[in-house]
């Protein structure tokens, strides 16, 4: 082989592991709850912006963002969104503070379920959880699609909090009606203890509290305070990511039952499921189903989808 055909055939592989390296990744955001969802972006510092950084989401509907391969950032949903009299855009949960659909580089007021990633970060893999040491508002799901490296599991809290949130960290409904957030204990009582601040700015002496326990007995793959990064953050590379809220209990169960992803601790916590919904005359309908561990999956999975069901006829 001479040097120009060596010289042309290096180019080409150049050529290609450039284009391949730069190739954006797909987030495509479903909303499975029964009302209309406003999702936000926040990009992080010296990070590509996004195409929006906020946009409306109805029941049942799904909208694919493009995301620059070296992006850092956030997102999250806001809900019971509306003009308010000084025609300003607000929501009772995740407002973003920006007046508008679009967040334009602001990010949630907590509390906030928060979906972070770091794409294409150390060793090429991508960085990603699902947050509640900013609290917590709907029920989030992360899911890969391809991907290589890392363990690509899947993550977030699937249950629903607002309804078993301890009273003092619960955020109301504006006009009644029930919670619409569940506060951190950091933001609820600004004690360096709960936020890992101060003296107790190190791993070594802030540890878990009763109140991140409650997350993190609740959702056990989810961040619960600012130390949780063992058991918290999933790494996967060259993928694209599904994000759902509000995931169906039965549906969750059944892909991940099938799906063997090795993380340390399991995407739901069998022994407490949270159901909220409405009756049709505007009571509330909520308690705690309470499982034993001892049940084999298969019967958990009809449980949940069994009692799922009877909620969705209330």
């Amino acid at each position: 082989m001479d040097r120009r055909h060596l010289s042309s055939t290096f180019v080409l592989l150049l050529f290609i592991s450039f284009f391949s390296e730069v190739n954006p990744a797909s987030f495509k955001i479903v909303n499975k709850c029964r009302h209309t969802i406003w999702p936000g972006f926040l990009s992080g510092a010296n990070t590509a912006h996004l195409t929006t950084t906020g946009f409306v989401l109805k029941p049942g509907k799904s909208r694919t963002v493009t995301i620059p391969k070296s992006w850092s950032g956030r997102l999250w949903g806001r809900t019971l969104c509306g003009v308010d009299s000084s025609r300003k855009f607000v929501c009772q949960s995740g407002d973003c503070g920006s007046g508008q659909i679009e967040c334009s580089g602001n990010g949630a007021k907590p509390p906030a379920t928060l979906a972070e990633f770091t794409l294409n970060g150390a060793g090429g893999l991508d960085f990603y959880d699902v947050s509640l040491v900013d609290g917590y508002n709907l029920p989030m799901l992360i899911v890969v699609k391809g991907g290589k490296g890392g363990n690509c599991s899947a993550t977030g809290c699937l249950l629903d909090l607002n309804g078993a949130c301890p009273s003092e960290l619960r955020v109301a409904r504006q006009n009644g009606g029930g919670g619409v957030g569940c506060r951190s204990a950091c933001e609820a009582f600004g004690d360096p203890e709960y936020c890992c601040s101060g003296a107790f700015g190190t791993p070594d002496v802030c540890r878990p509290s009763r109140y991140s326990l409650f997350f993190k007995h609740a959702c056990p793959r989810a961040y619960s305070y600012a130390y949780d990064d063992t058991t918290s953050t999933y790494t996967c590379a060259g993928a694209d990511y599904v994000i759902m809220f509000c995931p169906p209990p039965y549906t969750s169960q059944r892909v991940f039952g099938a799906r063997k992803d090795g993380a340390l601790l399991p995407l739901v916590n069998k022994s407490m499921i949270y159901i909220s919904s409405l009756h049709a005359n505007g009571a509330s309908l909520s308690g705690l189903l309470q499982l034993q561990s001892t049940v084999p999956a298969a019967s958990f999975t009809m449980a949940i989808f069994l009692f799922w069901q009877l909620i969705l006829t209330l």
